[in-house]
């Protein structure tokens, strides 16, 4: 069983209980849309799982409300009375921020310090699965309000969501180890002298999952020699362990813009408006797959000098293996030295293909790879009752944009199970951007 206390509800424990480039988008947001309207809409891929009736309940009183929040402190169990709404940046958050992240411009820090989630943004119902049983069933999740304020609440409601669904649903397991698994994966991956990041917020079993796997990884990084653990996403936990946060650009980004800016070269747009925010600011790493790879490829083709400014490309579907001899290719027809450019891999993945990726990379003499490792650290487990031999299974669940200011904004994955949107505009798109239809 969980050791968490039955009675404790899933709220974040800070506003900064979020990843990295929640932040670094709602900035931008607020730069360029600051009176653009958004939804996003729950997606639950886990086809075999399903909700009951409590944990809807649980879930939508964690963010409805007041409550009762317990953790442990030390030997101790502290109680504070919090809620989404109660949250709220502090001196010192701002502070640490203002020193960490010098992209995060003093305005934006006096924004997110007047910060507050609205829970009447968020509209959650229990859809029971059929007439005969109504305890277990899917959930329902739409988020309106204006994209500034609306963009905050993905990444700690599917983590509130999933912990929730672990304390009341599936409760087959427990801590044991946990320390000592993340501890063996990050030493293993570090040995084999790979970069990488903590990126498993949005789907962790819980934060004390999320807090006993860094404690693992920083004493895997202590011990190791070679190799870098670059830091977390989660932007509470680096500042709790004094290291990096770690963030690129969401899919969320180029969907919104492609809407509301056309679908036409909608990658260059979205890459030139993220550059009016961060160029020479921040890294610049592309996320390459929101209207497929070769698309993205083919856009970029047109434009080398920007493809000279962006540091980074993020692989985050299709095959892995595919992509590194791709962007070889792509980076060596701009006659741009691709040793020089990072990728970064972020696509479901363990220690074996990190291991297997960072080879390839090896073998094609692409020496600057990165990795950001999410679900495999924070939400593996074994399930007691089987003598652990059989895994505890993560929830696999999306948040995503739905439309802004009424205009769908779709995703066309180079995996299609990844594909989001509504079907006609996601066909409408695919013949705009000559792709194929199905």
């Amino acid at each position: 069983m969980s050791s968490d206390p039955p009675q404790a509800l899933a709220v974040p424990r800070s506003v900064l209980d979020t990843d990295l480039y929640k932040l670094t988008m709602q900035q931008a947001v607020l730069y360029h849309f600051p009176d653009i309207d958004a939804n996003y809409r729950f997606t639950n891929r886990s086809h075999n799982a399903q909700f009951s009736l409590q944990c809807a309940e649980r879930f939508r009183a964690a963010i409805s409300r007041k409550c009762l929040v317990r953790f442990q402190h030390r030997t101790r169990w502290l109680i504070l009375v919090q809620g989404f709404s109660e949250l709220a940046l502090t001196p010192a958050e701002k502070d640490w921020l203002a020193v960490t992240c010098p992209y995060l411009t003093q305005d934006y820090l006096a924004y997110l310090s007047s910060y507050r989630y609205k829970p009447e943004q968020v509209d959650v119902i229990f859809v029971p699965g059929s007439e005969t049983s109504g305890e277990f069933g899917n959930i329902s999740i739409d988020i309106r309000g204006p994209w500034a304020e609306a963009i905050m609440w993905e990444v700690p409601l599917m983590a509130c969501l999933s912990e929730t669904y672990f304390q009341v649903v599936d409760t087959d397991w427990d801590y044991t180890g946990q320390e000592d698994f993340a501890f063996q994966k990050g030493k293993t991956i570090l040995e084999a002298g790979c970069s990488f990041s903590e990126f498993g917020t949005r789907r962790r079993r819980s934060y004390t999952t999320q807090d006993i796997v860094m404690q693992g990884l920083m004493r895997a990084s202590n011990v190791c020699k070679t190799g870098t653990f670059n830091g977390t996403s989660n932007v509470h936990l680096a500042h709790k362990y004094g290291v990096s946060p770690i963030g690129t650009i969401a899919h969320e980004w180029f969907m919104a813009v492609a809407a509301l800016k056309g679908y036409e070269n909608a990658n260059l747009t979205a890459l030139a408006l993220w550059e009016d925010v961060y160029y020479t600011k921040a890294t610049l790493i592309a996320l390459t797959d929101t209207f497929s790879t070769e698309c993205f490829f083919s856009e970029l083709e047109k434009d080398p000098e920007r493809v000279q400014r962006w540091q980074a490309i993020r692989q985050d579907s299709g095959d892995p293996f595919q992509f590194g001899p791709r962007a070889k290719r792509f980076y060596e027809s701009l006659n741009i030295d691709p040793s020089r450019k990072t990728l970064v891999y972020s696509d479901s993945l363990d220690v074996e293909k990190v291991l297997r990726i960072k080879a390839q990379c090896n073998s094609l003499e692409l020496p600057q790879v990165a990795f950001g490792i999410g679900t495999f650290l924070t939400n593996d487990f074994r399930s007691i009752s089987s003598g652990l031999a059989n895994k505890s299974k993560p929830l696999n669940i999306v948040i995503k944009l739905f439309s802004v200011n009424g205009f769908p904004c779709i995703k066309i994955s180079d995996d299609l199970t990844k594909n989001t949107g509504d079907a006609a505009a996601v066909e409408n798109v695919k013949r705009t951007l000559h792709l194929p239809c199905n």
